[in-house]
Protein backbone atom coordinates (compact mmCIF):
# COMPACT_ATOMS: atom_id res chain seq x y z
CA UNK A 1 0.00 0.00 0.00
CA UNK A 2 0.90 3.10 -0.64
CA UNK A 3 1.66 5.69 2.26
CA UNK A 4 -1.20 8.37 1.26
CA UNK A 5 -3.35 4.96 1.62
CA UNK A 6 -2.12 4.35 4.73
CA UNK A 7 -2.50 8.12 6.08
CA UNK A 8 -6.12 7.83 4.72
CA UNK A 9 -6.87 4.75 7.22
CA UNK A 10 -4.87 6.17 9.75
CA UNK A 11 -6.62 9.93 9.64
CA UNK A 12 -9.96 7.95 9.35
CA UNK A 13 -9.60 5.49 12.33
CA UNK A 14 -8.27 8.74 14.45
CA UNK A 15 -11.40 10.54 13.72
CA UNK A 16 -13.43 7.53 14.28
CA UNK A 17 -11.68 7.36 17.61
CA UNK A 18 -12.64 11.11 18.67
CA UNK A 19 -16.04 10.69 17.80
CA UNK A 20 -16.24 7.53 20.13
CA UNK A 21 -14.95 9.35 22.69
CA UNK A 22 -16.75 12.41 22.15
CA UNK A 23 -20.19 10.94 21.49
CA UNK A 24 -20.50 7.13 22.70
CA UNK A 25 -17.84 6.81 25.67
CA UNK A 26 -20.22 9.00 27.85
CA UNK A 27 -23.38 6.65 27.23
CA UNK A 28 -21.29 3.85 28.19
CA UNK A 29 -20.19 4.79 30.90
CA UNK A 30 -23.37 5.95 31.98
CA UNK A 31 -24.70 2.53 31.08
CA UNK A 32 -22.56 0.95 33.26
CA UNK A 33 -23.08 2.79 36.00
CA UNK A 34 -26.42 2.27 35.89
CA UNK A 35 -26.13 -1.22 35.08
CA UNK A 36 -23.98 -1.58 39.05
CA UNK A 37 -26.59 0.61 40.71
CA UNK A 38 -29.42 -1.65 39.34
CA UNK A 39 -27.24 -4.09 40.64
CA UNK A 40 -27.97 -3.08 43.81
CA UNK A 41 -31.24 -3.66 44.34
CA UNK A 42 -32.36 -6.76 42.86
CA UNK A 43 -31.91 -10.17 44.58
CA UNK A 44 -28.24 -11.22 44.46
CA UNK A 45 -29.37 -14.80 43.06
CA UNK A 46 -32.08 -14.31 40.52
CA UNK A 47 -31.77 -14.52 37.45
CA UNK A 48 -31.55 -10.98 36.25
CA UNK A 49 -28.68 -10.27 38.62
CA UNK A 50 -26.53 -13.18 37.15
CA UNK A 51 -27.55 -11.98 33.70
CA UNK A 52 -26.32 -8.01 35.24
CA UNK A 53 -22.97 -9.94 36.75
CA UNK A 54 -22.63 -11.18 32.95
CA UNK A 55 -22.36 -8.14 30.96
CA UNK A 56 -20.73 -6.14 33.79
CA UNK A 57 -17.38 -8.93 33.12
CA UNK A 58 -17.72 -8.50 29.61
CA UNK A 59 -17.25 -4.58 29.89
CA UNK A 60 -13.73 -4.61 28.37
CA UNK A 61 -15.49 -6.29 25.10
CA UNK A 62 -18.33 -4.29 25.23
CA UNK A 63 -16.37 -1.03 25.19
CA UNK A 64 -13.69 -2.19 22.62
CA UNK A 65 -15.31 -0.30 19.86
CA UNK A 66 -14.44 2.81 22.05
CA UNK A 67 -10.50 2.39 21.24
CA UNK A 68 -10.16 0.37 18.35
CA UNK A 69 -11.58 2.39 14.84
CA UNK A 70 -11.48 -0.95 13.49
CA UNK A 71 -14.41 -2.58 15.48
CA UNK A 72 -17.94 -1.81 14.38
CA UNK A 73 -20.83 -0.43 16.68
CA UNK A 74 -23.05 -2.88 15.56
CA UNK A 75 -23.73 -6.06 13.91
CA UNK A 76 -26.21 -4.87 11.23
CA UNK A 77 -24.16 -5.90 8.25
CA UNK A 78 -23.73 -9.54 9.48
CA UNK A 79 -27.25 -9.40 10.43
CA UNK A 80 -28.10 -8.14 7.13
CA UNK A 81 -26.18 -10.75 5.19
CA UNK A 82 -27.50 -13.76 6.97
CA UNK A 83 -31.49 -12.60 6.72
CA UNK A 84 -31.82 -14.55 3.69
CA UNK A 85 -31.24 -17.75 5.67
CA UNK A 86 -34.06 -16.49 8.24
CA UNK A 87 -36.74 -15.99 5.48
CA UNK A 88 -35.67 -19.47 3.57
CA UNK A 89 -35.30 -21.46 6.21
CA UNK A 90 -39.32 -22.87 6.06
CA UNK A 91 -39.13 -22.58 2.18
CA UNK A 92 -35.78 -25.59 3.06
CA UNK A 93 -37.88 -27.89 4.45
CA UNK A 94 -39.24 -28.34 1.25
CA UNK A 95 -35.78 -29.06 -0.18
CA UNK A 96 -36.56 -32.79 -1.38
CA UNK A 97 -33.75 -34.97 0.88
CA UNK A 98 -31.49 -34.09 3.38
CA UNK A 99 -28.37 -34.34 0.60
CA UNK A 100 -30.96 -31.10 -1.38
CA UNK A 101 -30.96 -28.98 1.62
CA UNK A 102 -26.85 -29.30 1.83
CA UNK A 103 -26.62 -28.61 -1.92
CA UNK A 104 -28.39 -25.59 -1.00
CA UNK A 105 -26.38 -25.02 2.01
CA UNK A 106 -23.67 -24.67 -0.17
CA UNK A 107 -24.78 -22.82 -2.82
CA UNK A 108 -26.04 -20.30 -0.29
CA UNK A 109 -21.79 -20.36 1.15
CA UNK A 110 -20.84 -19.33 -2.50
CA UNK A 111 -23.74 -16.82 -3.14
CA UNK A 112 -23.07 -14.60 0.15
CA UNK A 113 -19.51 -15.20 0.04
CA UNK A 114 -19.32 -14.08 -3.49
CA UNK A 115 -21.41 -11.26 -2.13
CA UNK A 116 -19.05 -10.32 0.69
CA UNK A 117 -16.57 -9.68 -1.91
CA UNK A 118 -18.63 -7.78 -3.71
CA UNK A 119 -19.58 -9.81 -6.73
CA UNK A 120 -22.34 -10.44 -9.14
CA UNK A 121 -23.32 -13.83 -7.23
CA UNK A 122 -25.15 -14.67 -10.85
CA UNK A 123 -22.35 -13.64 -12.93
CA UNK A 124 -19.32 -14.90 -10.96
CA UNK A 125 -21.36 -18.26 -10.50
CA UNK A 126 -21.87 -18.42 -14.43
CA UNK A 127 -18.46 -18.09 -14.99
CA UNK A 128 -17.22 -20.63 -12.49
CA UNK A 129 -19.13 -23.30 -13.85
CA UNK A 130 -18.37 -22.44 -17.25
CA UNK A 131 -14.53 -22.53 -16.77
CA UNK A 132 -14.36 -25.22 -14.18
CA UNK A 133 -14.74 -28.30 -16.27
CA UNK A 134 -11.10 -27.92 -17.60
CA UNK A 135 -9.89 -25.64 -15.46
CA UNK A 136 -5.89 -27.28 -13.76
CA UNK A 137 -7.12 -28.62 -10.65
CA UNK A 138 -3.27 -26.79 -9.36
CA UNK A 139 -5.16 -23.68 -9.81
CA UNK A 140 -8.72 -23.63 -8.47
CA UNK A 141 -7.98 -21.54 -5.79
CA UNK A 142 -7.96 -18.66 -8.67
CA UNK A 143 -12.22 -19.67 -9.16
CA UNK A 144 -12.66 -18.62 -5.26
CA UNK A 145 -14.57 -15.14 -4.77
CA UNK A 146 -11.55 -13.12 -3.11
CA UNK A 147 -9.42 -13.81 -6.30
CA UNK A 148 -11.46 -14.35 -9.35
CA UNK A 149 -11.46 -12.40 -12.51
CA UNK A 150 -14.14 -13.38 -14.83
CA UNK A 151 -12.59 -14.83 -18.18
CA UNK A 152 -13.19 -12.15 -20.48
CA UNK A 153 -10.55 -10.21 -18.29
CA UNK A 154 -7.80 -13.20 -18.43
CA UNK A 155 -8.44 -13.25 -22.40
CA UNK A 156 -8.12 -9.52 -22.68
CA UNK A 157 -4.53 -9.69 -20.27
CA UNK A 158 -3.50 -12.82 -22.46
CA UNK A 159 -3.61 -10.49 -25.77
Amino acid sequence: MDSSFDTYVIFGLRRCYAARQKLSQPKVTAFFVWSEQQLLGIPGKSDLAKAFRFGLSLRDAFSLFLTDGRVAIDNNPTERALRPIGVGRKNWLFAGAYTGAETLSRAMTIIETAKLNDLDPQSYLADVLDRIHDHKINRLDELLPWNWAPADAENSKAA
